[in-house]
């Protein structure tokens, strides 16, 4: 796999940010044409994150996915 670095944060396939996510507590719930929803559960209710299934996810769709599942931007710099 290859990976591009644009700033600090890292491009990264689908593939790669599914593993990140259930590194953290979340676990695939379904997939539908081209995405995959990811489910955390918390105290609240459910965190709901939906992945493009893509080689590459764009900066900006991943800076979405970062900010949504609630975990540090450092956690997908690695």
């Amino acid at each position: 796999m290859w990976r591009l670095r644009l700033g600090r944060l890292t491009i990264l396939s689908s593939e790669e940010v599914c593993r990140i996510l259930v590194r953290h507590g979340f676990r695939e719930a379904r997939r539908k044409g081209s995405h995959i929803v990811m489910q955390k559960p918390v105290e609240d209710g459910t965190v709901t994150v939906i992945v493009p299934n893509h080689k590459t996810i764009r900066k900006g769709t991943l800076m979405s996915i970062i900010r949504q599942s609630g975990l540090s931007k450092a956690e997908f710099e690695r």
